[in-house]
């Protein structure tokens, strides 16, 4: 019982790590990918720092969760 628990709460970290990261803003998008200079870099601030974050700390919980149920 417990352990169905815990998985479930790994998947609802797992979809809320995939939002994060589809959230995030890209500066060249896929022009970097096919040879295109990305010259143009900038800080993360505001909600970019945040949404950063968050997403650090989903990806430490569901590493962690994943050796709780090993």
């Amino acid at each position: 019982m417990t352990n169905n628990i815990l998985l479930a709460i790994q998947a609802v970290i797992c979809v809320l790590i995939i939002i994060s990261i589809v959230m995030q803003q890209r500066g060249t998008a896929l022009g970097s990918a096919f040879g295109a200079e990305g010259g143009a870099y900038s800080t993360r601030r505001g909600i970019q720092k945040n949404l950063l974050w968050l997403t650090i700390v989903l990806v430490i919980a569901f590493l962690g969760l994943a050796v709780v149920l090993i």
